[in-house]
């Protein structure tokens, strides 16, 4: 996995055309189980180079121990272009593999992803969906304090269990 890190932090794309070449194996994963294309987005790849690994094979369905999905990875590093992409390849934007129940829209509200947000709630998310321990987008939008993706949600100031939150 060193030579793809070493490829993917210098965003290398004729680098990594060429290891793809050579027989660089797209089903390695880093001491955390991410894929290369995991570590593509944590790394801040271009999405031309994204692409390749993608049309090289690399699974876009693919999640690592913890259940990080490519669509968590693509929101937590910000990367919009992505999100599309993989909502266009029809990856249900409800879906989650952790174990907690974290959801793509979680994710968003609490980076303050708000372009992702909006794409999300447009792609028709449920903003109901709760995690293991209740919490909701909503939630996690409150907590921490990110008015603009509370702007998108469905949220009420007025409602009581909203005050001592972003106001």
């Amino acid at each position: 996995m060193n030579k793809w890190l070493e490829l993917l932090r210098n965003d290398d794309y004729m680098g990594i055309k060429k290891y793809l070449k050579n027989g660089g194996d797209l089903e390695e994963t880093n001491e955390t189980g991410e894929s290369v294309l995991s570590c593509a987005m944590r790394e801040g790849c271009d999405f031309d180079t994204v692409m390749l690994l993608v049309e090289s094979g690399a699974d876009i369905k693919d999640f690592d121990e913890e259940g990080v999905s490519v669509l968590d990875m693509a929101i937590t590093y910000d990367n919009l272009e992505m999100v599309q992409y993989l909502i266009d390849q029809g990856i249900d934007v409800n879906a989650t593999s952790r174990r907690s129940g974290f959801t793509a829209l979680m994710a968003a509200a609490c980076y303050g992803r708000t372009e992702i947000a909006k794409l999300l709630v447009e792609c028709g998310v449920d903003q109901s969906a709760a995690d293991s321990k209740g919490f909701r987008a909503v939630d996690f939008a409150r907590k921490m304090n990110k008015k603009s993706v509370l702007a998108l949600l469905d949220f009420s100031e007025e409602d009581p269990q909203n005050r001592g939150y972003a106001r």
